[in-house]
């Protein structure tokens, strides 16, 4: 089983989510087989490439509530075992995190990739880390076990620019608008950071519709193929047999 995420760094129900569908794969009995995958998406693409505290840029946008938003995330993420520090948090432009989340994926494989948005985003939203700062983003990434010169000189040029762009732009064209957005098998989607039991019975029925259209197209191939004889359509339409 695939599953696709769809996630910026900068969400913290981003962040809510990864560690409540991380729960229920951890209860999934065939986890083992199931690929994760995160593909890009900005909340704000427009957002400067500069670090500004987080309390500001969230008051300039909703006011007085500003606070008690954070507090609701930060008491929500308490109770998931995430510790939210709104105080430290620095916000930036996420495109740079992105592409070193895609060079992580094409060059180490998927389980890198999932622990380096794992670091990013505890480092972001409880260590005051810049996802915008080359130095800070490469040593999240030597932490879950990139190497340092490789990262340095990807994060050093333009590489992966253009690819990532055009999957955020995939990404609304498929009609996703808001994130965190959980794909299944290309098929399924799940939007917003549910309950861990949410995702773990959409895990079971995923697994169990897709192991019924298995069977399903098994038992067609094999009803083509019976006593030694396989039935294939004739050019005219007709039905041919040939011998096995």
């Amino acid at each position: 089983m695939k599953v696709e995420i769809y996630s910026d760094i900068a969400c913290p129900w981003c962040y809510v989510g990864k560690t409540r569908f991380e729960r229920a794969l951890a209860a999934f009995p065939k986890a083992s087989s199931v690929e994760v995958v995160y593909r890009p998406f900005q909340l704000d693409p427009s957002a400067p490439h500069e670090a500004r505290p987080h309390r500001e840029v969230l008051a300039a946008k909703f006011g007085p509530q500003a606070v008690a938003m954070d507090q609701r995330i930060t008491d929500l993420g308490a109770d998931e075992g995430i510790a939210f520090d709104f105080d430290t948090v620095l916000e930036n432009n996420s495109l740079l995190a992105h592409r070193l989340l895609r060079f992580a994926l094409d060059e180490y494989g998927p389980e890198a990739q999932v622990r380096l948005k794992g670091r990013l985003m505890t480092a972001h939203f409880g260590e005051g880390m810049d996802i915008g700062d080359h130095e800070h983003l490469t040593d999240a990434a030597v932490t879950v076990g990139l190497d340092r010169d490789a990262v340095a000189a990807f994060l050093s040029g333009d590489e992966l620019h253009d690819e990532v762009l055009d999957e955020i732009d995939e990404a609304r064209q498929l009609g996703i608008t808001a994130v965190p957005t959980f794909v299944f098998e290309g098929q399924w989607a799940v939007q917003g950071g549910q309950e861990t039991s949410t995702f773990l019975r959409v895990l079971e029925q995923v697994a169990k519709d897709t192991a019924a259209a298995a069977a399903a197209e098994a038992d067609e191939d094999a009803g083509a193929c019976a006593d030694g004889v396989c039935e294939v359509p004739a050019a005219d339409g007709r039905t041919a047999a040939t011998g096995g």
